[in-house]
């Protein structure tokens, strides 16, 4: 995604893949995601009380979002492993906090 200053801006770090994990991945990593994904737009981590019915559904409508596209998503590429995905995320996160 480009903003129109041109400058690419990466995905929050916090949001993780979720697609083509064995085992697939639960009801609360897409909920996991799906608030990550809604504080992020919102600018809140804990929304006002009036803000927090609509900030609440917002979570809901996208982890229902995420879970019907996670079923509808198809690859020839083999499941991922978590763990080795994980230990690729330790070791990306210690070089960059090592610099």
């Amino acid at each position: 995604m480009a903003p129109r200053g041109g400058t690419l801006v990466g995905m929050c770090r916090n949001i993780r893949t979720l697609h083509n994990f064995e085992p697939p991945a639960s009801e609360d990593e897409v909920r996991a995601a799906a608030l990550q994904y809604v504080r992020k737009v919102s600018g809140s981590t804990k929304p006002s009380q009036a803000n927090a019915a609509a900030f609440d559904r917002a979570v809901e409508e996208v982890a229902r979002s995420t879970e019907k596209l996670l079923g509808e998503l198809v690859t020839a590429a083999p499941p991922k492993d978590r763990e080795a995905e994980a230990a690729k995320r330790r070791e990306r996160a210690a070089a960059r906090y090592a610099a």
